[in-house]
């Protein structure tokens, strides 16, 4: 018996035989210098032309199979393949460098993921995968439309044709990785389980997997070897293990794990359209945080009250210019549409510290996450943040919306933030356009927002926590530095003491007070937030159901 560890995605226990999927990667094409350029722009236009077809068909697909909001995966990866940008940088890279267009593609390709692969955030470096799937499907496109006869569809692979055919026992999927497009093609009644040695629990091929409802892990450490092929297994999707070869006594204490997980999901499933209130009557409401459009299905798959905290950033991201208010009016609006009357609040970007957009040119800072972000940003850039608050103040007239101003400091940043949003307001009306009204909150996630917490809720409508920053400024610890580790301290009665004054000061000044941070999911301090009369609580999708939970089996 073998044990491997990984990272979970995908919660669940399955038994059954491993079964190898390997692709060949083609890598970076030859430097082949192109015969003639404009013949070389025309390839990669037809190649591209394609490529948004394919995605259209595969957008179809994931939405009647994995619901609307994981299919506009594939509507970001066409979205790339329309931006004015990318085509121009393909384009200026074939003419000035005087190479084919694959070889473009491919440089392209690698430039964009660099910029996602650079950051220190989890998630946005995930989004690396998609530009890479979107590469591999114009090179492969590029190549059959060349003379050389296509190795690339067929090196590609189907992790679905590595299951068996149809009637053979279901099998669990060993992988290097899997792009979006590969894991749409999963067959879930072929599947029992899938484990890669790679990937991310934020990628987007990840979110596609939790639509299989099959237990899954990325980063585990096992190797391909050829004695591992069929060789009896079980996928530990709540430990965080792969068990190659389990012995008897292993293999019963899992499989009763596994009968118990199905016991508990049935009876978690059983909460959706049930109160979030204690059997004393206490209520809280407990709403979602989302980082993409694709999460909003999640939210509520798991019957979120709400969005608590739409990170607005991921629009600004790997990529070469702001996004525009129409752009940003369309997510926002969608967001708003599929809550259906239930509360979305917009966090204004959050640019800055790991997260960088390199067209704003912002400073290079020895101390980032104290410098020049969130809200400094954006008030720094009055055409960027108007043509943010204007897309918001639009999409409003279409649901129940509220913005959110991060890293706030002082009143002054508040009310010119206001200022800003009313200016944004004004100038819609008088271009004739819909509006609609806007809740306004401000971020508490520094010791001098707490400090002040009393002036700045007779400001706003509400007040959110956001415990992870507010965890690193109260400790003097750096949260993205692995060696203070054990020394981040959430539970730190400092960092408690801080939440009782903001919820108390904010209650006096007649504002609502939430939770937005990683703490409002902990379980463990749900009774003292409970205590503390917090309002709301909006934690990762996944969480709702167990804090919910938790919440109705307290007593008092």
């Amino acid at each position: 018996m073998r044990v491997c560890g990984g990272k979970r995605v995908v919660k669940g226990i399955a038994i059954g035989r491993l079964t190898f999927y390997q692709r060949q990667k083609a890598g970076r094409p030859e430097q082949r210098p192109a015969a003639d350029v404009e013949t070389e722009i025309r390839r990669f236009s037809r190649a591209r032309v394609q490529a948004v077809r394919e995605l259209e068909t595969l957008y179809r697909r994931a939405r009647r199979e994995a619901g609307k909001e994981k299919a506009l995966i594939f509507d970001m990866h066409k979205l790339l393949l329309e931006d004015e940008t990318y085509l121009e940088g393909v384009e200026r890279y074939i003419r000035q460098e005087r190479v084919c267009a694959r070889y473009a593609v491919s440089a392209m390709g690698e430039i964009l993921a660099a910029r996602f692969t650079s950051m220190a955030d989890e998630y946005m470096r995930a989004r690396s995968a998609d530009v890479q799937d979107v590469t591999d499907r114009v090179m492969r496109l590029l190549e059959e439309d060349g003379t050389e006869e296509s190795a690339a569809e067929t090196a590609g692979g189907n992790a679905a044709d590595a299951c068996g055919g149809p009637g053979q026992e279901p099998v669990i999927l060993l992988a290097e990785e899997l792009s979006p497009s590969e894991a749409m093609r999963l067959d879930r009644d072929r599947v029992l389980a899938l484990v890669l040695r790679q990937g991310s629990v934020n990628s987007h091929t990840a979110i596609l997997i939790g639509a299989l409802n099959i237990p899954a892990l990325v980063q585990t450490d096992v190797d391909f070897l050829p004695e591992y092929q069929g060789m009896r297994a079980v996928v530990d999707g709540i430990g965080g293990r792969l068990i190659l070869d389990p012995d008897a006594d292993t293999l019963s204490e899992l499989e009763e794990k596994k009968r118990q997980f199905e016991r508990e999901r049935a009876e978690l499933s059983a909460l959706i359209g049930l109160d979030n209130v204690t059997a004393g009557g206490r209520r809280i409401r407990v709403h979602a945080n989302v980082g993409s459009p694709a999460e909003v299905d999640l939210a509520l798959q798991n019957d979120a009250g709400g969005i608590g905290l739409f990170r607005s950033e991921f629009l600004y991201l790997g990529r070469d210019a702001c996004p525009t208010e129409e752009e940003q009016f369309r997510i926002y609006r969608d967001a708003l549409l599929k809550m259906a009357g239930k509360r979305v609040i917009i966090r204004t970007l959050d640019l800055g510290a790991d997260k960088r957009a390199g067209y704003l040119e912002l400073p290079e800072e020895e101390n980032p996450a104290m410098g020049f972000r969130a809200v400094r940003v954006s008030l720094s850039r009055p055409e960027l943040f108007l043509a943010q608050l204007r897309a918001i103040c639009r999409a409003a007239a279409w649901g129940r919306a509220a913005v959110l101003f991060p890293m706030i400091i002082s009143v002054d940043e508040v009310r010119r933030c206001r200022a800003m949003l009313e200016q944004a307001r004004e100038s819609l009306v008088r271009e004739g356009n819909t509006v609609g009204p806007v809740e306004v909150g401000v971020m508490v996630e520094t010791p001098a927002a707490v400090m002040i917490s009393r002036e700045l809720a007779e400001e706003v409508d509400f007040l959110s926590i956001g415990t992870n920053d507010l965890t690193q400024y109260a400790l003097a610890l750096d949260r993205q530095n692995p060696s203070l580790e054990r020394l981040y301290d959430p539970h730190h009665p400092a960092v408690l003491s801080m939440i009782r004054m903001t919820v108390e000061n904010g209650h006096r000044a007649g504002a609502w007070v939430g939770i937005c941070g990683e703490l409002a999911g902990d379980t463990s301090l749900t009774e003292l937030f409970l205590d503390l009369g917090v309002d709301e609580l909006s934690v990762a999708p996944s969480r709702i159901l167990r804090l919910r939970s938790a919440i109705r089996g307290f007593p008092r």
